[in-house]
């Protein structure tokens, strides 16, 4: 029976997760804040060869390995400075505004849900729930409202296809743009 998963240590790099992946295609090598290096192995593919390249990518992961280490340490700094947030009061906020937003231009949706996410500002279900993350709250308020009205008109079109920015960018004028300034800031 095939391993399904090693940690592996690699000089100059540390451990690296290699994983069996029914989904890769290739060897494919992740960097991912708090998480580590990950080397996803697809079946048929030895985990001898992804260690072998996982030496000849020792370069990139490096590279990539500092960047991470500046986002865990940004992390670390913004949760010592920053306070804690009033679940109560953020989401009476959050949800407030989205109410407003939905009657102003006509949407529906079914359900809010609040959580504490590390990836995600929002999230729309294909039963129309919507989820906030808690942190929106931090975020200017042309930001907030960029991110309720981008799952409002998910509530209409459920993919990023032309018809979607459309609509976005006839609510928000410039969507992809205020999509940018978006990753700017950091969910932490």
């Amino acid at each position: 029976m095939q391993a399904i998963s090693k940690i592996i240590k690699i000089d100059g790099i540390g451990q690296i997760l290699f994983e069996r992946s029914h989904r890769a295609k290739s060897i494919n090598i992740s960097v991912k804040p708090f998480r580590g290096v990950r080397v996803a192995v697809p079946y048929g593919i030895s985990f001898d060869k992804a260690v072998r390249f996982a030496h000849s990518k020792k370069n990139w992961i490096r590279k990539h390995l500092d960047k991470m280490k500046a986002i865990e340490k940004e992390h670390e700094n913004f949760s010592k400075n920053s306070t804690e947030i009033d679940r109560a009061e953020a989401r009476k906020q959050l949800v407030g505004r989205l109410n407003e937003l939905s009657e102003q231009h006509g949407f529906r949706y079914n359900k809010v849900f609040m959580r504490n996410q590390r990836t995600r500002w929002g999230s729309c279900s294909t039963k129309n729930n919507i989820n906030l993350n808690i942190k929106l709250i931090r975020l200017p308020d042309d930001m907030i409202d960029y991110v309720l009205l981008h799952e409002l008109v998910h509530t209409r079109i459920k993919n990023h296809t032309k018809a979607f920015w459309t609509e976005l960018d006839r609510l928000v004028g410039d969507a992809k743009a205020k999509n940018i300034k978006l990753k700017e800031y950091k969910i932490f």
